[in-house]
């Protein structure tokens, strides 16, 4: 049975991340790190004993394929130098899978180091998997470590920290585990990823504590807003916790690897299974919601440990894996391959630019936390914790993390049709990328981190199957957390509802810095730097307001609704402007839309319009440029005493509708005013749009009950934007 997914309150998760970044992710001081002491190499006795005591139980998924062995059963020389070759792993340990009972030469190799003048010892497992097939990477070869930090005084174990899938994602770390229960591995499927299991539920990962049962993780968490759910900041294992996740099938040379003439013994059925991947990420016209939940499979413990009261007794263990040291397998020089790809969408400007962004492992004991295993501690809180036990471990400095809560934009039942938007969970967990960095990163929840990003600005991509990918400049500060996206979320588009809004600046008269887009319903979805032609994704069923900003801070606006009505249509906004002119053409814009909804709705209702000389006191009189607009004529009064009279549901419309064209009128005035360089007029202008803004607003609320339920609350909605951006227009120093 799989946990309950998390359901966040996304704006208020990224919000109390922002506020509380410095204490629940930095943990320290901005300040240089302090570095570590020395460590010296645990006496083999020592490191035995230690490592017969913490040997961890490894529980795998029921769909896994490749589990710890010995990769010396793999070596070969390589211009002189032993090395184990991805092929040759991949195959060989395929074929002695399929002669195999239980998995061939199951091995966990451990190593143990002591930092010098402290009783802070480490003994740490490693274990090799010929291969790791995910959804962000693929590569021959796989290492993955726990890490027990011991104190030898007391003989009581400090912290967990078991690997996640890089530096760049949080690894799973648990602080003070109880001495009296042996560790356990839950290794996600495919990637390895180890997730910690030290409660009682002993196969299932838990980020949480729920029902009186110990979390897994003792990571730092978000800091709360009113009731929204605590969220550690840490991989875990995403199937286990109600996500879906797309796996992908690895190419190499453009086809798939199985079909390599060196690997005889791989066939389909030894990859990943069919039901749990997807041949890339833009195959499916939409987010897959038929994968399943992570199931356990086999599970192994140490060959030298009484099974009786280490496994829960409804379970059994599958095999047994033998100890070896490190030391015998460190005159392995190299673990090689070549590189393998898979699709990964990078939107540029005009074209979709494909890139393939996959690490490669090296050998263990040639990586930094070989020999200082704190290098590897990612919660700055328990580093920051261990660092005021023992002097031996220096405080971290505080560094930058990017935050990014993904969800999918959808239509919204409460908009007219194809005319506003909602967001949904996402479904399936996604992809990110800095592409500063070559590593692309798995989210958990929905939720992307990426940890000890350099100060600066970068390019964050975010994909997923079955949707069209987000990109966007993001500015990194020296220390603390940066949010992506809106308040950081970013709702991305299924590729059946997706468009592309383009926008070329190259021939604006302003140095536009900013690029945001805003649905009518769901608000703003894009807000991003803009320093040259850019394009978003949006959904095709969106009424929208591209809002673009100038290094003088002046704004402007531009009505997009309906983008596109064919899949391969796109908006293409040229030469941008900012300024009093194009918030007035903007206001024109929306007015008359919105007339022309509410005119359809008088149509369809019959009435008859008897005042076909537009004369009521909502039409703006045609005055001359010498002469001061006013918001009444010398015949106003007149004609409101007459529309008084005028009663029934049909005048309630008429009412806003007529009130709507005058805004028409009047915007459309001062946006030619401000054109040719009056100041004073398109202001006056503007004065008058903003009294008919009040003015369509209690006609508005006359006509409600004559109005479609959708109208109506698009009507309001844009009367509410007209207002502020009527504001922003006459604000505006720019004409």
């Amino acid at each position: 049975m799989s946990s309950p997914r998390l359901h966040l309150n996304r704006r208020s998760l990224l919000t109390s991340l922002g506020i509380a970044g410095t204490a629940s992710l930095a943990g320290c001081s901005a300040s240089e790190p302090a570095p570590d002491r020395s460590t010296t190499t645990l006496s083999e006795e020592r490191t035995r004993a230690l490592a017969e005591a913490y040997a961890p139980t490894l529980y795998f998924d029921e769909a896994e394929k490749w589990f710890p062995t010995d990769p010396r059963t793999y070596e070969s020389e390589q211009d002189g130098e032993p090395v184990v070759d991805g092929f040759d792993a991949l195959n060989d340990y395929t074929a002695a899978s399929k002669d195999a009972e239980s998995p061939p030469e199951l091995t966990m190799f451990y190593h143990g180091i002591s930092y010098e003048d402290s009783p802070l010892s480490v003994v740490q497992f490693w274990y090799y998997s010929a291969f790791d097939q995910f959804t962000t990477n693929f590569h021959w070869h796989d290492w993955e470590v726990l890490h027990v930090f011991v104190d030898t005084e007391t003989e009581e174990p400090q912290l967990y920290v078991a690997s996640s899938h890089s530096r760049k994602v949080p690894n799973n770390e648990f602080l003070d585990p109880d001495p009296d229960t042996q560790p356990r591995i839950l290794s996600e499927l495919g990637s390895h990823s180890s997730a910690l299991s030290v409660n009682e539920i002993a196969d299932r990962f838990q980020r949480l504590s729920v029902d009186g049962a110990l979390a897994d993780i003792t990571n730092s968490a978000i800091e709360t807003i009113q009731d929204v759910v605590n969220l550690p900041i840490a991989y875990g294992l995403p199937r286990d916790e109600g996500s879906r996740l797309p796996y992908l099938v690895p190419e190499y040379e453009g086809a798939p690897l199985y079909e390599h003439d060196r690997l005889p013994a791989v066939e389909r059925e030894d990859l990943i299974g069919e039901g749990l991947t997807v041949s890339s990420f833009r195959e499916l016209a939409s987010p897959p919601s038929e994968l399943p939940a992570r199931a356990t499979g086999l599970v192994f413990q140490y060959a030298g440990r009484d099974e009786a009261g280490e496994i829960e007794a409804e379970e059994s263990v599958d095999a047994e894996y033998d100890l070896v040291p490190t030391s015998e397998i460190e005159h392995i020089t190299a673990f090689t391959g070549p590189q393998l790809s898979f699709e990964f969408s990078v939107p540029q400007f005009a074209e979709d630019a494909i890139a393939g962004h996959i690490t490669s492992t090296g050998v263990p004991w040639e990586q930094p936390r070989y020999d200082d295993p704190a290098a590897d501690i990612s919660d700055r809180n328990h580093r920051a914790t261990l660092a005021e036990r023992y002097d031996a471990i220096g405080a971290r400095a505080s560094a930058s993390t990017v935050v990014a809560s993904l969800s999918q934009a959808v239509s919204n039942d409460d908009a007219p049709e194809n005319e506003g938007l909602t967001t949904a969970d996402l479904g399936v967990e996604g992809v990110a990328l800095l592409e500063s960095d070559p590593e692309a990163v798995p989210t958990f929840n929905g939720v992307a981190v990426v940890d000890d990003v350099p100060a600066g600005e970068h390019r964050l991509t975010v994909n997923g199957a079955g949707v069209e990918p987000h990109s966007e400049t993001v500015g990194v500060a020296d220390s603390g957390v940066t949010p992506a996206g809106v308040e950081g979320s970013i709702p991305l588009v299924a590729r059946e509802n997706a468009t592309k809004l383009e926008v070329d600046p190259s021939e604006s008269d302003s140095d536009l810095t900013d690029l945001a887009v805003e649905d009518d319903f769901a608000g703003r979805l894009y807000d991003a730097p803009l320093s040259g032609p850019d394009a978003v994704y949006v959904h095709r069923g969106g009424a929208y307001t591209t809002e673009v900003r100038d290094s003088d801070d002046e704004i402007g606006a531009i009505r997009v609704n309906q983008a596109a009505t064919e899949a391969d249509e796109r908006v293409r906004l040229d030469n941008p402007q900012t300024g009093k002119a194009s918030l007035a053409t903007y206001l024109a814009d929306v007015a008359e839309e919105t007339s022309a909804a509410v005119a359809a709705v008088e149509e369809g209702d019959d009435s008859d319009d008897s005042d076909s000389d537009d004369s009521d006191d909502d039409t703006e009189t045609t005055d001359s440029d010498e002469t001061n607009e006013t918001a009444d004529s010398d015949g106003s009064s007149d004609r409101a005493g007459r529309n008084e009279t005028l009663e029934g549901s049909e005048n309630a419309v008429r009412g806003l509708r007529r009130a709507l064209e005058a805004i028409t009128e009047s915007a459309r005035r001062a946006a030619e005013r401000a054109a040719a360089g009056d100041r004073g007029q398109a202001d006056q202008s503007l004065a008058n749009v903003q009294d008919r803004l009040e003015r369509a607003a209690t006609r508005l609320a006359e006509a409600s009950d004559s109005l479609p339920d959708d109208i109506e609350r698009a009507s309001e909605r844009r009367v509410e934007q007209s207002r502020r951006r009527s504001d922003q227009a006459l604000a505006a120093d720019k004409l």
